[in-house]
């Protein structure tokens, strides 16, 4: 492809710190890098506790433990979402309660999630879907009001907010992503942010194959031993000296996205304006996006494939984004649905996502934009 639909970008000093944790002879998890991250999330999001894991998926597992279900609890989230956010809570014999999305930001609508809470309801799975927060207070309201816990799959949403607080600290746990689709990377990676100081200890037991290692580390025991269940969910060292690097340039990362984000807006506002697309909105009032993804939706699924394959012949690569997990097979099977699902359905027929990521430039962006106009001029139609 002439323009990919993501590029990883080494930033910095992603190679010397690599090097350097090679000189330290410390390269399976929690050496000096990983501790380094963990400071930094601390730090920059002002969650109580952040622990690197192996991948957002891990976290995602880790914090279902977390949850302590039992076969048969519930726990509500979007369909529209990626499959971890449901494994990681059938896995613990839970049943996915799939709910719909609005149609505004393509997250949960928090307006039906009240109608779909039983007695064996005890999570919320809150997805900010391309780094835009769903409506954090209606959530955390109805969790408080009928006891659940809330965990946030920020998984896409690293330094985006919501009235001013980092998504992945305001419910009770937090899911983060450093895959190499995302905003700062490195390679696979994740982070559980824990929020609540009552999940602190155990979270650190779970994600040492549920033992008290972490306590004889810090010669708080004099032998370590299985204490609960859990797993092996720690990164190495290389994973996490990669990543430190990355941190160093946060804001510039965050910043040419939105830029580039900016850019698509702008340039497509014209067939936003004659009725041939749909556009995110431009901006919100109580919440900032971080330029994760950025999409358009076509008229049609028709009208959407075609336009896929309009731009990959120009050498463009596009991509749709999630199959509902309420029409999968294994949605069908360990999940149920608990509102209609007509949002969600009809968006992820029309929904096409553009070729984003830090090293793109701007005549390549213009290129996409010129691109998809004349997908729609050649047409010569109105909604197609």
């Amino acid at each position: 492809m002439k323009i990919p639909f993501n590029k990883p970008a080494v930033l910095g000093a992603e190679f010397d710190n690599m090097a350097d944790a090679l000189a330290r002879g410390h390269l399976s998890g929690d050496g000096y890098y990983t501790k380094r991250c963990h400071h930094w999330l601390e730090q920059r999001l002002g969650c109580r506790h952040a622990l690197l894991t192996h991948s957002c998926t891990g976290a995602l597992d880790m914090a279902a433990i977390l949850c302590d279900l039992v076969p048969g609890d519930e726990v509500i989230m979007p369909s529209y979402t990626f499959v971890s956010t449901a494994n990681a809570f059938v896995l613990r014999g839970a049943v996915p309660v799939f709910v719909d999305i609005r149609a505004d930001n393509l997250n949960i609508d928090e307006r039906l999630i009240a109608a779909a809470i039983t007695p064996r309801t005890r999570a919320i799975a809150a997805v900010h879907y391309a780094g835009v927060a769903c409506d954090m207070d209606a959530v955390m309201a109805l969790a408080s009001r009928h006891n659940l816990l809330v965990v946030e799959d920020a998984a896409q949403a690293l330094l985006a907010t919501y009235r001013g607080r980092n998504l992945g600290t305001i419910g009770h746990m937090g899911c983060i992503s450093f895959h190499e689709t995302k905003n700062l990377i490195s390679g696979e990676g994740g982070a559980l942010l824990i929020n609540d100081e009552r999940f602190a200890e155990r979270a650190e037991v779970v994600r040492e194959k549920g033992t008290n290692r972490s306590r004889f580390l810090r010669g708080e025991v004099d032998k370590y031993t299985w204490v609960d269940i859990g797993s092996s969910y720690l990164p190495s060292e290389l994973v996490a000296a990669f990543l430190d690097a990355q941190f160093a340039h946060a804001d510039e990362v965050i910043a040419r996205r939105r830029a580039v984000w900016r850019r698509y807006h702008g340039g497509l506002g014209a067939l936003a304006a004659a009725g041939l697309i749909e556009l995110p909105p431009a901006s919100y009032d109580d919440r900032q996006a971080n330029g994760h993804l950025f999409h358009v939706l076509a008229a049609t699924l028709a009208t959407r494939l075609a336009l896929a394959a309009h731009l990959k012949a120009r050498g463009i690569h596009s991509v749709s984004h999630y199959v509902p997990l309420h029409s999968s097979p294994a949605g069908s099977k360990w999940g149920r649905v608990g509102s209609g699902m007509k949002v969600t359905d009809d968006i992820s027929d029309r929904l096409l996502r553009l070729p984003i990521y830090f090293g793109i430039s701007d005549a390549e962006v213009d290129a996409v934009i010129d691109a998809v106009s004349q997908f729609y001029a050649r047409r010569n139609t109105s909604i197609a």
